[in-house]
């Protein structure tokens, strides 16, 4: 064996028995951005320097350290987009600063954000499976008006009409109005679009009411 043959397996060796040095696994939390407000949903991306097959743990927290249970979420590529389902609601979410903790593997990360006071008024969540079941014909249409009536802040739906058992069921909304509900549903309209909607259907007396007549009956 030559010398240059020699030395050219000396390196061999040298590089075979090297120890392995593998980069560190990391994660971070992209903020779409930093203030909310209600009626607007919460939006990050997590990114990560590998995909292992594990889920990442979410656990978001506000300032006095209440928070949600783990949320596991899988992790397919190196940047996963993760928004929310439901807007932040007055009614549930206080203001203040929050927390979001991701864990991913051996490592760590946190992000914050702040929900900050506004005019917005926004429909709660629970109306979206009632309106379903109302597209869907599953329940009629004074018993929707009847969810609008009460869980609905009346600065966004005004319902100038107390519903009540003897004459839920006296209330008629044209088949075509169930149109609005898809798109809102859909998210192809706003809250704010659909209150002024029913707002007009019922002050036009589109959606019919029972007069007082039929309402002693």
């Amino acid at each position: 064996m030559t010398m240059k043959a020699y030395a050219l397996f000396a390196v061999f060796c040298i590089i075979m028995f090297l120890p392995q040095v593998h980069a560190e696994q990391t994660v971070s939390i992209i903020m779409e951005k930093t203030t909310y407000t209600y009626c607007e949903k919460l939006f990050y991306t997590i990114k990560v320097s590998e995909v292992t097959g594990e889920p990442a743990i979410i656990h978001i927290r506000d300032d006095t350290g209440k928070g949600s249970s783990a949320i596991p979420v899988q992790i397919t590529g190196l940047e996963n987009p993760i928004p929310s389902l439901i807007p932040f609601e007055k009614e549930v979410f206080p203001l203040g600063k929050y927390f979001i903790d991701v864990e991913y593997g051996n490592s760590s990360m946190t992000a914050e954000f702040e929900l900050v006071d506004s005019a917005n008024i926004c429909i709660p969540g629970l109306i979206k499976p009632i309106m379903s079941n109302w597209l869907s014909g599953n329940i009629s249409d004074g018993f929707l008006m009847d969810a609008f009536e009460k869980y609905v802040d009346s600065k966004l739906v005004s319902i100038p009409f107390e519903i009540n058992e003897s004459n839920v069921y006296n209330i008629k909304i044209p088949e075509w109005v169930k149109n609005i509900g898809y798109w809102w549903i859909e998210e192809s309209i706003t809250d704010d679009d659909l209150g002024k909607a029913i707002n007009y259907l019922v002050n036009s007396k589109i959606i019919e009411f029972p007069t007082e007549t039929e309402n002693e009956i």
